[in-house]
């Protein structure tokens, strides 16, 4: 199997909310929730693939760099790439059938770990989707995130019990959910967290906790206060909150504020190994990539999302080669415009 006959396939497993277009830019699947579109105009989820775009790569080729290193090491782990898969939840519900939440993950956290990534994984209103993502982050030596809606306290802290019995490498909540409606409309609403309530829920684990949705440097700055070991540069892919800036065009004030101190990961609109080598060159430490690993697993399972990974690995490589970058290290805002 190659990549372009996993697309083929997704297109006709996907279901009818998403169309798997050749630009995933969140122009056709505007408005549309459930499902995989920005909330209300769309322009939150327009944004972050566009100004991706807007930022052009530097070539250079005058240098004596013959081979790169794309490798990462975080969570106490070494990474081939610094690319993540995304949380994805209520699969069958924005996308078909074809795979729930527990298929779903299994495939995702199966295909990141043979390619040597590993994957963010979802929660949901039913208890069994956390537990079942636990189950098959434990059948691989734990290389996944699970990633805890912003519940109440109490639960949010059961729920990273259960992470640290599956041997999780971290865990991360995505306080961008607090605005996620569809939660409200299956009765069990979430809402913003209180630095206080996030300070104890960081200390409770000895896990290296991760917290999305942050895109303020205050927030960041806050996120730090409260002793988290990395933060995610998110705004949940627009679906939360109508005309929100991109997640790349606020990165630089965020990496200034915070970086070097916790770990910087990025999401928005990121769909190959350019926009990942712009994202670090901004100050990001890690990127994860959503929306294309929905098309990777309905289109080809594990194996499909193992491809995926393979092709962010080369486009990066690729880039890093075309512009005298080593290692991740070398990546900085010299190399772009």
């Amino acid at each position: 199997m190659n990549y372009q006959e996993v697309i083929e396939n997704a297109k006709k497993n996907i279901g009818s909310h998403c169309k798997v277009c050749k630009e995933c830019n969140g122009l056709a699947c505007k408005g549309v929730i459930p499902g995989p579109g920005g909330k209300g105009t769309g322009i939150g989820f327009i944004r972050n693939y566009e100004d991706l775009k807007k930022i052009a790569v530097r070539m250079d080729t005058l240098h004596d760099v013959s081979k790169v290193d794309t490798s990462l090491s975080m969570f106490g782990e070494t990474f081939d790439l610094p690319v993540f898969a995304g949380p994805i939840g209520a699969v069958t519900l924005h996308y078909s059938d074809a795979y729930n939440d527990l298929t779903y993950s299994a495939a995702v956290i199966e295909g990141c770990k043979a390619a040597g990534s590993i994957a963010f994984t979802g929660d949901g209103v039913k208890a069994e989707v956390f537990n079942g993502t636990a189950d098959a982050i434990k059948a691989n030596q734990g290389f996944g995130v699970p990633t805890i809606k912003p519940w109440r306290v109490d639960e949010v802290i059961e729920k990273i019990r259960i992470a640290e019995a599956a041997g999780a490498k971290a865990v991360a909540m995505d306080v961008d959910a607090a605005g996620l409606a569809i939660l409200a409309m299956q009765g069990k609403p979430v809402g913003p967290v209180s630095v206080e309530n996030l300070k104890k829920i960081v200390q409770s684990t000895k896990l290296p906790f991760i917290v999305k949705g942050i895109m303020t440097a205050d927030g960041a700055k806050k996120a730090m206060e409260a002793g988290v070991y990395g933060i995610v540069v998110s705004n949940h892919g627009g679906r939360v909150l109508d005309e929100t800036q991109s997640t790349v065009s606020v990165l630089p004030e965020i990496a200034e504020a915070v970086g070097g101190k916790v770990k910087i990961i990025i999401d928005g609109g990121i769909r190959t190994g350019i926009d990942v080598f712009k994202v670090l060159a901004l100050g990001a430490d890690a990127a994860i990539v959503a929306r294309p690993f929905v098309t990777a697993v309905y289109g080809g399972g594990s194996e499909g999302v193992s491809l995926l990974v393979k092709q962010l690995k080369s486009e990066l490589e690729n880039v890093m080669l075309m512009t005298g970058c080593a290692d991740l290290a070398s990546i900085d805002a010299s190399k772009i415009k």
